[in-house]
This record gives C-alpha cells, structure tokens and sequence, in this order.
C-alpha cells in the first residue's frame, strides 16, 4: 500500500513542532503516515499544490499562507469562511479547507478556566487575530478590541464582529486602556512592544493568553503584570488534535479513537 503522505508549509517553517506532534499521534493510531515540514512562501504555494500526487491526504498550513490556502479550497468550513484563513487542506477531489485554530483557542483556554470572557483585548490584526476574535464570541465575549500598529489594518476585524453581532473596536497599541478579562496576544514570535505599552496593556488587561510559544516565555509574557500569562502551546496542540480528525474523519468535531492517549502523546513531545 502506497504510504499517505502529509504536511505543514510556511515560511518559515523550521521552528515547527507539527511534525513531532502528529508522528506521535500517528503512532498511537496505528496509521502509516508520514508527515513532514517544507518551506513555501506565497509566490510558489500554487504550484506546489498542484504538484502533489493521489498519495496526499492533507497539508497544514501556517504563515504566510493561510489566507492563500483560502482560496484553493473548493469548500471551507464555517470558521474557515468567517475568518478568511483556511490552515488545514484535505487533498479530496474537491480540496476541502478548514480553520482549526478557532477551536485550538477554545480547546486551549477551556482548559486554563478562562472559557467565560466578556471583555476581551486581542493585539495584532492579521489572519489568527480573525480566529481570535470568532474564538473568543463563541466563548460569550461581548466586546473586543483590536490593536495594531496601523489600527486601519482592523477594519475587516471590525465587519467580522458586525456579522457576529458583537461590537469590535480598534485602536494603536499606544491608546488608551480600559479594562479586560483577557488579551489575546497575535503578535509574530519575536514581536516586541516598548516598556510603557506592556505595562498600561498588561495593568487593565487580565490573563495573557499568548499564541507564541518559541521562545518561552515571550518578551511580552516576561513583562506580563495583569493576571497569568499562558502559552500558545496549547493552541498549537489542539489544533493539531482537530486538524488529524479531519484527516482520519472528515471533520473536526468527531473525536479520535482513544483520543485522551492520542493527546497524552502529543503533549509529552511539545
């Protein structure tokens, strides 16, 4: 039997822990599947997809390509079609393109008992603040406000809320702060803002939950003074969990077989 092949793609792709994560799930299914990692940027990611043979299943995508693997999908699903970025490819005839890092957030902040938020900050603008955003309205969120360096990059954020029926707001990350139960941070690995910034956002903006986990702890978790300061390991990890239920079902909300092992396995290589 010819071997499924799979794969995470962005650039740049080195620091990815995708592969050791889905090697150890794989495992534990019994699935002969081999998963990879390669370097595509935008300008070749059409070609590489159309060079892929019948041995494909799927592909995980991260920057800069999710809102690219959004327009090669011929369906999406509903997180898919509310943010704009598809991270998930499953290579069926048509390709069908999910969003798992909706249901990551939620699957990560459920565990750290902040799935009830209200007020909520999310910093940067790009394509996994739109999960955030949608995240954190499935979550009860009633208001949520966006910073970016250019808060204009929001505009789409904020016709994402009206479609949600939640009031989104932006403003530059020097603006004034109100209080939060939670600030969702965005922001590429490596980003830093000045002193004063971190410190009036982290006074009034409740827990941290910081979707960059190389290096650990982020600058900005080291200044962090509002509340605990939680990794994106978690969101990382569930959203590898939903993106091999799609894999092995289809769909990301059929569980796993025996899956509490499958991400017990998972955990103990991240």
């Amino acid at each position: 039997m010819t071997p499924r092949h799979l794969a995470v793609w962005g650039d740049p792709i080195a620091h990815s822990k995708s592969p050791r994560l889905h090697a150890a799930a794989y495992g534990v299914l019994g699935l002969d599947w081999e998963y990879s990692s390669r370097q595509v940027d935008e300008s070749v990611f059409d070609d590489a997809l159309a060079s892929l043979d019948d041995s494909w299943l799927g592909l995980s995508l991260t920057m800069p390509l999710k809102e690219r693997a959004h327009r090669a999908a011929a369906t999406r699903d509903t997180h898919a079609e509310l943010t704009g970025a598809v991270n998930t490819l499953l290579l069926t005839d048509p390709v069908q393109g999910f969003n798992t890092d909706v249901g990551g957030i939620i699957d990560a902040l459920g565990e750290q008992s902040l799935g009830d938020v209200d007020r909520v900050r999310v910093l940067g603008a790009g394509a996994t603040a739109a999960s955030a955003v949608v995240a954190c309205v499935e979550l009860g969120a009633r208001s949520i406000e966006v910073r970016a360096r250019r808060p204009e990059r929001a505009a789409s954020l904020i016709a994402l809320g009206e479609r949600l029926g939640v009031e989104v707001t932006s403003d530059a990350f020097d603006g004034g702060a109100d209080r939060v139960d939670l600030t969702v941070a965005t922001l590429p690995s490596g980003s830093a803002l000045d002193d004063a910034t971190v410190a009036r956002l982290g006074e009034r903006g409740g827990a941290l939950f910081d979707v960059a986990y190389a290096p650990w702890p982020s600058a900005l978790a080291t200044a962090w003074t509002g509340g605990q300061a939680i990794s994106g390991e978690g969101m990382l990890l569930w959203q590898a969990v939903r993106q091999i239920r799609i894999f092995r079902h289809g769909d990301q909300t059929i569980a796993l077989p025996g899956e509490d092992g499958v991400v017990a396995a998972m955990r103990a290589v991240l």
